[in-house]
């Protein structure tokens, strides 16, 4: 019988109080009757409006008429289709403004919970499955892929499944980009990361940490050993600041450094070899996802008070909703229409308040959203010990200035054309290093996109 519920099945969860001192994941997964359930709230639309919502374009009616069936199996296999990364896909992805945004059932009621589906098959995957996929007959040409994020792993994968030998080189010690280094264990732990990479490996890719493309390595030299095509996914790891005096106190982090040490470091343990600050307040400046999960990390390291300070309204807020609501029951205070002036200086350098600026709200600007403007005499100072910047970060400029004749735009992204081509033969681009800091599921269909290319190319199809 079909579910004709209004609500999705609640997703169980860490209750706040505890979640809020611990770094283990908050929400919990679906069991499989609960998936079932929900499953069967699916109506199977005949023109499907929720695929066309997916930047990878997953069967989503298919994999969830299997749920609905109790083959979840059958639904891996299809979603693994056109999804190297289905059980990081099912916790991050912002799901609300893609897939489930076009759900029917969505008109009337909340839309199925299609992220939370993805999920419950693919750690019902990983639970149960110990068999890891034969790697295809190699066709013999090689393929260089640069940064091991949600991008670099989905071209990778998919170049694989086609018989390429593929290489992957990461700059960092362990693989995964983002995925390890900037989204905390508690929205994505790092051991689902580590078993979707396995997977790829045991499809024939073969990846390089510690290998720093534009140092040790460059572009061309890829070439020169064989590689007859290179795809850049290296992401947005330059963080940015404000240029507001103080920012160079003790005390004052860019986000993509406090995650990275949290994330990857697992500074919040007491042996840790790369040590953090363990502030009592903080201030978080940003309203984006990467401004939550830094938030919610300050409390989970001990913090007393923990504020985002953003400029404009709640209603502006960049972050998901999800992720705005977990940070507020966790006791994250939210001062918007705020805007910092200046960190102050306290003993020994460290940060002692933050000066800030209350703001309204004026015409829109050129992104459409109404425009922050000061309102004068409303200055005050919020006492905090610790400033966290997540105000965006942008392309490393390493490849850029190590790449003769990649066009790249003023900001540094790299330019390339919708099949993901630059201005360099047989150099192809995606993600971050093209659009800025985005979605993991964009710069998945953004890989996607440019390994079809690149089979496209080499080929000759």
């Amino acid at each position: 019988m079909p579910n004709m519920s209004l609500k999705k099945n609640e997703m169980p969860h860490q209750a706040p109080e505890i979640r809020s001192r611990n770094f283990e994941e908050v929400a919990l997964g679906y069991t499989a009757e609960q998936a079932i359930d929900e499953a069967k709230r699916c109506l199977n639309c005949k023109n499907r409006p929720c695929v066309s919502g997916c930047p990878v374009n997953i069967a989503i009616p298919d994999f969830i008429a299997r749920v609905a069936e109790g083959d979840f199996e059958g639904a891996y296999e299809i979603i693994t289709r056109q999804s190297s990364l289905p059980a990081v896909c099912g916790r991050v992805c912002p799901q609300e403004s893609q897939c489930e945004k076009n759900c029917v059932r969505g008109i009337k009621g909340e839309p199925v919970a299609i992220g939370r589906l993805e999920r419950f098959v693919a750690d019902y995957h990983n639970a149960n499955c110990t068999t890891l996929p034969v790697a295809p007959e190699s066709n013999g040409k090689r393929v260089a892929v640069i940064g091991s994020g949600p991008s670099g792993l989905t071209c990778a994968g998919d170049l694989a499944k086609k018989g390429y030998k593929v290489t992957v080189f990461e700059a960092l010690h362990v693989a995964g980009g983002v995925l390890v280094y900037g989204i905390p264990e508690f929205r994505l732990p790092k051991a689902i990361v580590a078993k979707e990479i396995e997977t790829l490996k045991a499809l024939g890719v073969e990846i390089k940490t510690n290998s720093v493309v534009g140092k040790l390595v460059s572009v061309d030299e890829l070439f020169e050993q064989g590689f007859e095509a290179v795809f850049i996914g290296s992401g947005a790891g330059l963080p940015r600041f404000m240029g507001i005096e103080g920012e160079n106190l003790k005390g004052v982090y860019s986000a993509n450094e406090f995650l990275t040490r949290i994330n990857l470091m697992k500074a919040y343990r007491d042996n840790s070899m790369t040590p953090i600050f363990h502030a009592k307040k903080v201030a978080v400046v940003g309203g984006g996802n990467v401004a939550m999960d830094a938030a919610r990390s300050a409390l989970r390291l001990g913090a007393d008070e923990v504020y985002i300070v953003y400029r404009r309204g709640e209603s502006e807020l960049p972050a998901r909703a999800e992720e705005v609501e977990h940070a507020k029951e966790e006791g994250v205070i939210f001062k918007l229409l705020t805007n910092p002036k200046r960190i102050l200086k306290g003993e020994n350098g460290f940060v002692c308040g933050m000066e800030c600026v209350e703001m309204g709200l004026g015409e829109p600007d050129a992104s459409g959203r109404r425009r922050p403007i000061e309102i004068e005499g409303s200055e005050f100072v919020l006492d905090v010990d610790c400033v966290i910047m997540a105000i965006g970060t942008s392309p490393n400029p390493l490849i850029k200035s190590t790449t003769e004749g990649l066009a790249t735009e003023k900001w540094g992204g790299i330019i390339a054309d919708e099949s993901g081509l630059t201005s360099r033969e047989n150099v192809y681009a995606g993600g971050d290093a093209v659009t800025g800091a985005a979605t993991v599921i964009l710069a998945m269909g953004a890989g996607k996109t440019a390994a079809t290319a690149i089979d496209k190319k080499l080929s000759g199809k």
